[in-house]
């Protein structure tokens, strides 16, 4: 009896012994583990990466600059009224006045910022590593985007004019009203109408990591049933993916970048977060979002351009904000308007970005490849900003904060066998 009570206890003991160790077992620290992540990307990879997303400061201030200087020479110089008046003598239907007008204003103003174009867009990327294509490319698909351009801005210019004729100084709520309806037909048709004049979109591969990224759709309700590839990297070393569209146009796509760089760990992060997007309605939230910092724009517009034109419209030729030659002096106070709230508007972008990170984070369940992912973005975006910094400048996360919130799901998450 006492061997049979002794060799129970033994028994006992010899049970405890793994509870005991996984007690006494560190925890996973998620800090240590971002701060693992953070040193990977250091020296010269880093500073290059933070001279680059820092010198896009400067590109906003700049950019604002550049609309102001080149709208301004537009109306000083006559150009606007003249124009406006060559509208009148071929039509006297107000709004096919204003598309004439409209459509020479922006191929002009186009004209004259295609200096800064080539150094935003062309050599500051090939500059940085950051752009696969010869000038020849990028110019032939930047005259492209000029013609659709025209196009859009024109209608858009000719139906807030009309706006303004019909309702005077109060047309800004409806104009605001009215924009949000341009843009939502605009995300509806742009993924099956205008990008495909840029690249191609091709079925994505049969295989397990296609099947895994329409599982997460399915899982989550998201109405697809293929997933396309798209050959930016004729374009561009960055690696993306987006579930673009609305109603029957949604689609889900991934440049081939992010197909031949990531892991499939790491598509499968991503996808997920795209698929969160839709899932939590950002398409909808992010333009009632935008509809507030519009209709603002659009009240400062209304109130501003009629003090200019009072101050300086007799120099410009133009003295009546219905007349489309008033319109580069509301470019002005946008440019001015858009620069100011550059924090209200990447910080609206940077809280639904952030949302959809948690939803991925939750849906693929890969929080490794998620924080690998990160750090290849932050090879061009500043991995560890100040808090200011970040509210101001970031319209994403930065790469620390993406890292970071990776390990602390995992750390929170653990023990679960389906994570990677």
């Amino acid at each position: 009896m006492r061997k049979l009570g002794l060799g129970l206890a033994a028994a006992a003991l010899c049970a405890a012994v793994p509870v005991m160790a996984q007690e006494t077992a560190p925890a996973f620290d998620a800090e240590a583990a971002t701060q693992a992540y953070m040193a990977t990307l250091s020296g010269a990879a880093r500073a290059k990466s933070d001279a680059y997303f820092e010198g896009g400061y400067w590109l906003i201030l700049w950019g604002a600059v550049v609309s102001i200087v080149t709208n301004l020479i537009f109306l000083r110089l006559g150009w606007s009224a003249r124009l406006s008046a060559w509208a009148g003598r071929r039509t006297q239907r107000p709004f096919l006045r204003s598309l004439l007008w409209a459509a020479p204003y922006i191929l002009i103003i186009s004209l004259m910022t295609l200096p800064w174009s080539w150094y935003q867009e062309y050599y500051r990327e090939h500059q940085y590593g950051l752009s696969n294509q010869s000038f020849g490319a990028w110019f032939s698909e930047g005259t492209m985007g000029l013609a659709i351009s025209i196009v859009v801005m024109s209608l858009l210019i000719g139906g807030l004019l009309a706006l303004v004729r019909r309702y005077r100084e109060n047309w800004w709520g409806i104009g605001a009203a009215a924009t949000l309806v341009f843009v939502a037909i605009l995300l509806m048709v742009a993924p099956v109408s205008i990008a495909p004049l840029f690249n191609k979109y091709s079925p994505m591969e049969a295989g397990p990591l296609r099947e895994q990224i329409l599982s997460m759709a399915r899982a989550n309700t998201v109405p697809a049933d293929n997933v396309y590839v798209v050959d930016q990297s004729r374009q561009t070393t960055r690696i993306s993916a987006n579930v673009s569209g609305l109603g029957p146009t949604i689609r889900i796509s991934l440049n081939d970048n992010l197909l031949n760089q990531g892991t499939p760990a790491e598509v499968r992060a991503v996808m997920g977060h795209e698929l969160g997007h839709y899932v939590l309605n950002h398409s909808f939230s992010l333009l009632l979002g935008f509809g507030v910092i519009i209709l603002l724009a659009y009240l400062s517009v209304a109130k501003l351009v009629p003090v200019l034109l009072r101050k300086w419209g007799g120099r410009w030729g133009v003295t009546e904000v219905t007349d489309p030659a008033a319109v580069p002096a509301a470019f002005i106070v946008l440019a001015v308007y858009f620069m100011l709230a550059t924090p209200f508007t990447n910080s609206l972008t940077r809280m639904h970005e952030q949302e959809a990170d948690v939803f991925g984070l939750a849906a693929a369940r890969a929080p490794d490849g998620f924080a690998k992912v990160a750090m290849k973005l932050s090879t061009y975006r500043k991995i560890e900003p100040s808090t200011w910094e970040e509210i101001i400048f970031f319209d994403h996360p930065s790469g620390h904060t993406r890292v970071s919130t990776a390990m602390k799901w995992k750390a929170e998450n653990i023990g679960a066998a389906d994570i990677e």
